[in-house]
């Protein structure tokens, strides 16, 4: 495993900020209804989930598209279509009330790179398998979960790139060399600073087609880890 520090994040334009607290207020007003996020205060979100997100921005792909894996509220798919209308996001969640409310919110802020869609993660790869470059989730589960989540929506020479907290070293220990079984390259650990806190990103370089026994029926990748 290779340690480094994340590059900063580019600097937003005035349009793209006023966006982005929309966006905010938007998922707070859309929270009372139905749960998305944590915080209920505008200072908490963008400071703690927003402001994160954007640390991702120096990770994407110049081109093509990325997929935001269980993204809840559109943290961080909805934020990174906003910064980047460039590129093409799918923004997947498999609960139908939590798609229902953010595409409402795609919807009145006319992200129009952005499309949301309600499915497992394995069943949506088994219909488009290895379509995306790039594919992001922010802490979801453990680390060798997530790569099995990913691995099978990414095209080779593609990123993924799992936001963790700082602890996510250990969960690294049994897995290093094993990694291209899953057709990546072995974990990169990007550490940041957010607001006084350490924190960290994972990002794996797709350097192979995932076999084709993955994705594993849903449910399987937690039940029976695929590296013991």
């Amino acid at each position: 495993m290779e340690k480094t520090i994340l590059p900063p994040c580019p600097s937003l334009d005035a349009d793209t900020e006023a966006k982005l607290r929309r966006y905010g207020a938007l998922l707070l007003e859309t929270n009372e209804r139905v749960r998305l996020v944590g915080p209920r205060d505008e200072t908490t979100l963008w400071n703690e989930h927003i402001a994160d997100c954007l640390r991702l921005l120096p990770l994407l792909p110049p081109s093509g598209s990325v997929i935001d894996v269980g993204t809840g509220g559109g943290l961080p798919g909805a934020v990174l279509a906003i910064c980047r209308p460039d590129l093409s996001f799918t923004l997947l969640d498999s609960l139908s009330r939590k798609t229902n409310a953010l595409s409402d919110i795609v919807s009145q802020l006319k992200i129009a790179n952005a499309r949301v869609v309600c499915a497992r993660s394995e069943d949506f790869a088994a219909e488009h398998r290895e379509s995306f470059s790039c594919a992001v989730v922010r802490a979801v589960a453990e680390a060798g979960i997530i790569a099995e989540y990913l691995s099978p929506l990414v095209a080779p020479g593609g990123r993924l790139a799992a936001m963790k907290g700082s602890s996510v070293a250990e969960e690294l220990a049994e897995l290093e060399g094993r990694w291209g079984r899953l057709g990546l390259s072995e974990a990169t650990l990007y550490e940041y600073e957010l607001n006084g806190h350490s924190s960290a990103m994972l990002v794996w370089e797709k350097t192979a087609p995932c076999p084709p026994e993955f994705p594993r029926r849903p449910g399987r990748a937690e039940k029976k880890n695929w590296w013991r």
